[in-house]
């Protein structure tokens, strides 16, 4: 691409060059002309000399022009110490408005602290013109790119699974109903069917980055009915800890990346250093949680109430990482089998072989090793009620299946919890809630 970005405008000094971007600010003094040009990467001032002749045509622009419009900009890069700026500024030769911004803003986005989040959300496209915003997107984008980056460095295939179902199949209960066509169909609720498909196919390893969609009526700071989903799927492990394991690397990995890019920057914009997690992460078994909840912190809980970990006891979680482990993160193991899903494998002892990841206070993953023996999953299938909704599925392993595992991270929770946002309905690009379809 021939287009320069405004962070790369230090390799131009002495150069004449066009740019584009948004008006961001303008001061029309008696002299001269002050715009603050601003795009995706950066701003810089563009000066104007009203006394210049060749300007007048310049200077007419600007002086009708509405801030928020777009224009394209010629001219020289030059070196200004005067310059709060960058230390930097354009001089124009000449200056075309590709779009004008034709009505008052419904919101100042440089200051968002008291605008109510329906209307942030209402005008998305004005709310991400926010810098803050705007940057978040770039950090999430560089972390998935990282995480992606171990699995393809690791042998995984990037696969794309429909998200349209021709039955109701993990939990019907909680599914989206589309029409489709002379009868009904359901959005996915994750690819973890196709996934398990793409293991039995002999696909080795594989995951998916995509969206899912769960018909909960959840009204909180860290639920959708549509988010996305980093999914990840493969063969021929030993046990659960092999997941676990892999999950940690990934983690690990990936945000030691994205330290070394943007750390700084992160620190910077949103007060929150980027922590490196050492490996191994920490373990602990799901009674043992509670014991060491109520030993240090006083928190009890009916019996009833320990076959999960509670909101409060996530939270907690987060202070006991840190005080027992000197970590921010910390698996959870050892949960009732009767409350997880019929692929999620169980042992000779009726064991769960499976775990939840807690992350600064929040579960982020859920992931196991699968059953692949199709005996065993179709009286695990049976126990929980499904029959027909899942014959497809269960196909699936009557030729043989590698023993496999896997797990999946909310992108839109990790990003919440690493910039420490209060809400994914602000880390989303989108929000999709019971309350809210539009924009």
């Amino acid at each position: 691409m021939n287009k320069i970005n405004i962070e790369n405008l230090n390799d131009y000094f002495e150069k004449e060059i066009t740019v584009s971007g948004f008006v961001d600010n303008i001061r029309n003094l008696q002299w001269v002309q002050f715009v603050i040009l601003r795009d995706a990467t950066g701003k810089v001032q563009v000066t104007i000399e009203k006394s210049a002749s060749e300007n007048s045509k310049m200077v007419e622009i600007i002086n009708s022009l509405p801030v928020e419009s777009t224009v394209k900009i010629t001219g020289k890069v030059v070196k200004n110490e005067k310059v709060k700026l960058n230390g930097m500024e354009i001089i124009p030769t000449n200056i075309e408005v590709t779009s004008e911004s034709l009505d008052e803003l419904p919101f100042n986005f440089k200051d968002l602290e008291n605008v109510n989040i329906d209307t942030r959300l209402d005008y998305r496209f004005i709310d991400l013109r926010n810098e803050k915003n705007n940057f978040m997107f770039k950090v999430q984008s560089t972390l998935i790119r990282y995480m992606r980056e171990y699995l393809y460095n690791n042998d995984f295939t990037e696969i794309h699974t429909p998200k349209l179902l021709g039955a109701a199949s993990e939990s019907g209960a909680e599914v989206f109903e589309v029409k489709y066509f002379d009868r009904s169909a359901y959005l996915a609720q994750s690819p973890q069917f196709y996934k398990q498909m793409a293991i039995a196919s002999g696909m080795g390893n594989v995951f998916e980055v995509a969206p899912c969609f769960r018909a909960e009526n959840s009204n909180t700071s860290r639920h959708a009915t549509e988010f996305t989903s980093f999914d990840v799927e493969f063969s021929y492990i030993n046990g659960y800890e092999d997941v676990m394991n892999l999950e940690a690397e990934m983690l690990s990995y990936a945000l030691g990346k994205l330290k070394e890019e943007l750390g700084d920057k992160i620190e910077e914009v949103f007060g929150q250093p980027v922590v490196v997690p050492t490996l191994p992460f920490p373990t602990m078994r799901l009674q043992d949680v509670y014991k060491e909840l109520e030993e240090r912190y006083g928190y009890k809980v009916e019996e009833s109430e320990k076959t999960d970990l509670t909101t409060e006891a996530e939270r907690l979680c987060f202070k006991l990482a840190q005080e027992k482990f000197n970590h921010e993160f910390m698996f959870v193991t050892d949960y009732p089998a009767e409350k997880r899903a019929f692929y999620h494998m169980r042992d000779k002892d009726g064991k769960l072989q499976g775990y939840d990841l807690i992350w600064r206070g929040v579960e982020i993953t859920s992931g196991a090793q699968r059953e692949h023996r199709y005996e065993e999953i179709c009286k695990n299938a049976k126990s929980k009620g499904l029959g027909d909704d899942v014959k497809f599925y269960l196909g699936f392993f009557k030729y043989g299946c590698p023993p496999h595992g896997g797990f999946a991270i909310g992108v839109d929770r990790l990003t919440m919890l690493l910039l420490g946002i209060p809400s994914v309905k602000e880390t989303q690009f989108l929000f999709r809630g019971p309350n809210r379809l539009n924009p």
